[in-house]
């Protein structure tokens, strides 16, 4: 077994590479072995890693780690829209979500809402309970309520098709979080926009970060909900960008839908340490409430809050994850949505459609929080939004 003396490629001595060094000098030997096999869980290995001294992709580390050092600051100015039109009056938003029960639709509800107060309209929130009937059932609610505008909150309006017809036959604008793949105007499916930052920079800087710190030794399993297109698709471009490094492993995918997380994640972490053991380095998640419940069972795996498996979310940022990070419970980073500043944007973005103007295409820049950044935190939310967004609209 190979051991290595700094988690490190980078030569430099700043105080993040010292904590980092220190935080997690316990991946040691583990993390680079060569897997001549792999047990079956969710779905089996698709990656292999090779047996050398170091990681086998110091480049590949170089640049990952110069990523991640723009990606952790916090005093970015803010650079969205400053321009748009005033508030219009009188209007009502529904707001149908996936599941409430999902931290970022949770959260990017609630921006919408403080929002919505500021400029002066009514938000209605329209639970789906995270299964298709229930979205249908929550859709079907909202065009009853002839709103102004329909938020399409985290899930396909593809799945939904026949009342997306309606709600463009009624004349009604959709308004995306998280529906589509890409932000922006979409025309199929009809939306006005789709609000999110870039899935395909969430994913290349999780992964980013997961091979920075493990200095390209890394033994990663993903977690996933391959019923969500978009989630699919994010989970895969993780994999993608973990596959730069050839001395990365992924060695496992667990697939589990997000409405089930609460309840399946305790046995697949215990039968994943189990398994696994020392190889077990590193998780990434399409979202953080897959560490929810990792707790108990890392624990009774004898994995310690602040060590391997290091648990690294790809959105979007929940205060429980927040929580985790601070206190080294857990989870070491997460990639957060600025969800609150979305539910503005969403806000704002009605404002422009009800006023006959065109989508702002602003998308949020991507940020790391990790132990040296979280401070007292409990969301990642950029300075600067409120006034900038209350100033467009004349409050």
């Amino acid at each position: 077994m190979r051991t290595t003396t700094s988690p490190r490629s980078t030569p430099r001595s700043t105080p993040r590479t010292a904590r980092l060094a220190w935080r997690l000098a316990a991946v040691g030997g583990v993390a680079a072995l060569a897997l001549t096999g792999c047990s079956r869980g969710s779905e089996e290995t698709t990656t292999q890693a090779t047996a050398t001294g170091e990681g086998s992709c110091p480049d590949v580390v170089a640049t990952a780690q110069t990523a991640v050092d723009a990606a952790t600051a916090t005093d970015a100015p803010w650079d969205g829209p400053t321009t748009g039109p005033a508030a219009q009056s009188g209007k009502t938003i529904a707001y149908v979500a996936q599941t409430m029960t999902n931290p970022g639709v949770a959260s990017v509800a609630a921006g919408v809402q403080e929002a919505a107060a500021e400029i002066g309209w009514d938000v209605r929130v329209l639970d789906g309970q995270g299964d298709q009937a229930g979205i249908q059932n929550a859709f079907g609610q909202a065009l009853a309520l002839n709103p102004a505008g329909i938020v399409v909150g985290g899930f396909d309006p593809k799945s939904t098709q026949s009342q997306m017809d309606q709600a463009v036959a009624a004349g009604i604008p959709v308004i995306g979080w998280h529906a589509v793949a890409t932000p922006g105007p979409s025309t199929d499916p009809a939306l006005f926009t789709n609000v999110t930052t870039k899935v395909e920079d969430v994913a290349k800087i999780s992964a980013q970060y997961i091979i920075a710190q493990s200095n390209g030794t890394a033994g990663v399993v993903v977690f996933t909900d391959d019923s969500i297109p978009f989630a699919a698709g994010k989970a895969q471009m993780i994999e993608d960008e973990l596959g730069t490094c050839s001395s990365v492993t992924v060695l496992n995918k667990s697939n589990i839908p997000i409405p089930d997380a609460g309840t399946r994640t305790p046995q697949e972490f215990s039968s994943l340490a189990s398994r696994l053991g020392d190889e077990w380095t590193h998780s990434v998640a399409i979202n953080d409430l897959y560490f929810d419940n990792a707790a108990t069972p890392l624990r009774a795996a004898g994995k310690q809050g602040n060590g391997a498996p290091y648990n690294v979310g790809a959105g979007d940022g929940s205060e429980a994850a927040f929580q985790r990070i601070a206190s080294a419970q857990y989870q070491a980073a997460t990639v957060p949505e600025p969800l609150n500043q979305e539910g503005w944007q969403i806000v704002d973005e009605f404002n422009r459609a009800f006023a006959g103007e065109q989508a702002s295409g602003y998308v949020p820049a991507i940020h790391i929080t990790d132990a040296d950044n979280v401070g007292s935190t409990t969301s990642w939310d950029p300075a600067g939004y409120r006034e900038a967004y209350a100033g467009i609209w004349g409050r």
